[in-house]
């Protein structure tokens, strides 16, 4: 495996990281005052950037496709998702922020000519935003067959009833569809019960029914929804790829995202480190600055052994969906999801040591960043979910050894 950067990915690099410095980090103090002030509209400044990225060629990045994005293949957009992850504005400043890409992602690759004229191609212009409706509140959605929400044929239509939450995405006025998933024909085999239909949140019976707070941070206006669907009717020409294709929708879905929120953990995580280092450099305690102590020093060495061990799994598992497709990396791709986010963690909450009180407290960035990660280890699957298809490999591997020298 090589994992040197092709010459289109570090000239994409290059520019990313000079629009970051020049717009995206002088501009989260303007983002933040602005959402302060009205918490579920849309920031100018975030519109703004958006305009000057569009117009610079850092646009819809995550997109394989040439058409309608940058041709760029998962183990080449991996490190530009990387330097995107280093901002809490700066996915959605290039039109590469969750949920939106995995949604556009499925409409790209399975939706109807219909439906791409009237959801993607908003979407992909920045116009409209969307939300994901698979989680439910009152069973454990880890394992997805639970999912009892209900998708039922009534003539021309399809009419839903149930409830999701944890939808994000949904608290914005500008999210115009939801991609929910529920059960077609409860009596079908076990993966084939679940279906993906398109849901427009205008629709009668689709009620917001409350936004949830996750470590207190609303992330607003972006939000994470409560949804009840009630005798929800939408056309029958909604449904995506066909009745009994949920599944197989969402695993086409989740592989190139869990990719994405892996990069961005380690490029947050390269902030965190940054920053703590900026800091021991400039604190004196006990007669030295904290960058000579030696539990300090100890901290930024881990960390960084630990970025770089998780990067380059990210990039291995990259690299094997791009070679032998999702489902052979399914293991890597279940290690990185698992990785990731638990090195991201380490070094972030290293960093708010280091900090000491501003680093609990809205003078840095550490500890909406140590929120907002803490929640991958359950979003897209929880660890012991990950941990538990790991082991299930190892051990198939190790019959098919034993049956062979047998």
């Amino acid at each position: 495996m090589h994992f040197e950067l092709s010459a289109k990915t570090q000239d994409f690099q290059r520019r990313l990281l000079n629009f970051m410095e020049a717009h995206v980090y002088p501009n989260e103090g303007r983002f933040d005052a602005e959402i302060a002030k009205d918490r579920w509209k849309p920031t100018r400044v975030v519109e703004e950037l958006k305009i000057k990225a569009r117009a610079e060629g850092l646009w819809n990045l995550f997109l394989p496709a040439d058409e309608n994005g940058a041709g760029l293949t998962n183990l080449e957009y991996a490190p530009l998702c990387e330097v995107m992850g280093r901002s809490h504005i700066a996915p959605e400043v290039f039109n590469c922020s969750a949920p939106d890409t995995g949604n556009m992602e499925v409409l790209a690759r399975y939706g109807s000519a219909r439906q791409k004229e009237e959801w993607l191609k908003p979407l992909l212009a920045g116009e409209t935003r969307s939300c994901f409706a698979m989680t439910e509140p009152e069973v454990a959605s880890s394992d997805a067959t639970n999912i009892s929400t209900r998708i039922v044929r009534n003539g021309d239509s399809y009419v839903i009833d149930g409830k999701k939450w944890w939808s994000s995405g949904a608290g914005d006025p500008r999210c115009k569809i939801a991609i929910l998933m529920g059960k077609t024909d409860p009596a079908a085999a076990t993966h084939k019960q679940q279906s993906m239909i398109l849901v427009p949140l205008n629709t009668p019976g689709v009620k917001i029914v409350r936004m949830l707070s996750v470590y207190g941070y609303d992330h607003a206006p972006h939000g994470h929804a409560e949804i009840h669907f009630e005798n929800v009717r939408v056309p029958a020409t909604n449904i995506l790829l066909g009745e009994g294709r949920g599944f197989e929708i969402a695993q086409g879905r989740l592989g190139p995202g869990r990719i994405h929120h892996c990069m961005r953990c380690i490029g947050v995580a390269e902030r965190a480190l940054d920053a703590m280092c900026k800091r021991v450099q400039t604190r004196v305690a006990f007669g030295k600055p904290l960058a000579e102590q030696g539990t300090v020093r100890a901290d930024i060495a881990a960390s960084r052994m630990e970025i770089e061990q998780a990067r380059l799994l990210t990039l291995k598992a990259a690299y094997m969906m791009d070679t032998v497709g999702n489902k052979e990396a399914r293991s890597e791709i279940a290690m990185i999801k698992v990785v990731a986010p638990n090195v991201a963690l380490r070094v972030i909450d290293r960093a708010i040591q280091a900090h000491g009180g501003m680093g609990v407290s809205q003078d840095t960035f550490l500890a909406s960043a140590w929120a907002m990660v803490r929640t991958l280890r359950l979003a897209d699957g929880p660890d012991e979910v990950h941990m538990e298809s790991i082991a299930k490999f190892e051990l198939s591997k190790s019959k098919e050894a034993t049956a062979t020298t047998d």
